[in-house]
């Protein structure tokens, strides 16, 4: 089976730790993912010698949208900035050719109605001008997160499907599956009975137990995903694959290859 299998990266360094690592794939953040402001491009040469030095590598690249963007809050203090800040990541990563935009699912809070959430994600996308898909990511804790739960993910998806602006993928991150409750045995058949599709795979083992709700990402052999639960999901999936474990992620990469 050849999957493509990567890692996240640094922008800055992209090229040379994609070769590093043999990874066919990358992932980078385009700005602090804990920060509202993008700044300039921090690649010698800009958007276009990036996509250049990427191409010329071979290297499929995905784009990792900030973890403070929650386009799904009632708050609109939280909603219209991630909104604007969705938008200029969404253009960064067209101009460095991108094949997607990994954006958390988000949340509302106890007192508000979820459907509340679902709405303003369909309006969030409706308001995006993209020629890059957006990619929700499933996440792993909070009980009023849009995309923990697969009856969430089944509203969600029903919200943005009814929207007319970016192209909808997902990607599934098996360390949020497994904290966030969902049986890995059948989460690939579940998500695509709901999207319909997986354009990308986080595959991650998990430092905490199914169901924790925990978002704590460890090496593959070093968590508490069964190895052959982990790799099922992958073969099933098909789609590319990005490890965001840490330290020696080479080493991860090479498993999955020579296990896969």
């Amino acid at each position: 089976m050849s999957l493509q299998i990567g890692a996240h990266v640094s922008l800055a360094d992209a090229v040379t730790q994609a070769r590093e690592l043999r990874a066919d794939v990358v992932q980078v953040f385009l700005s602090d993912p804990q920060a509202w402001k993008v700044p300039p491009l921090e690649y010698p040469g800009g958007a276009e010698a990036f996509r250049a030095a990427t191409a010329e590598a071979g290297l499929d690249v995905f784009v990792h949208a900030p973890y403070v963007i929650n386009v799904a809050s009632p708050n609109n203090r939280i909603r219209i900035p991630s909104r604007k800040l969705l938008q200029q990541i969404m253009a960064g990563a067209g101009e460095i050719g991108a094949k997607g935009v990994v954006v958390h699912g988000g949340h509302v809070t106890a007192k508000d109605d979820p459907a509340t959430g679902f709405d303003n994600w369909r309006k969030a996308i409706d308001s995006l001008e993209t020629d890059v898909p957006v990619l929700i990511e499933n996440t792993a804790g909070g009980d009023h997160s849009m995309a923990r739960r697969l009856d969430r993910i089944e509203q969600l998806w029903a919200a943005v499907q009814q929207a007319d602006g970016a192209e909808v993928g997902f990607t599934l991150d098996t360390c949020h599956a497994w904290a966030g409750g969902l049986d890995l045995s059948t989460v690939v058949a579940d998500l695509r009975a709901i999207t319909g599709r997986i354009d990308l795979v986080h595959a991650n083992d998990s430092r905490d137990t199914a169901g924790s709700g925990a978002d704590r990402h460890t090496n593959f052999g070093a968590g508490t995903i069964p190895p052959e639960l982990l790799l099922g999901v992958i073969r099933e999936a098909g789609a590319p694959v990005v490890c965001e474990t840490k330290g020696d992620v080479g080493t991860d990469i090479a498993w999955l290859r020579e296990s896969l």
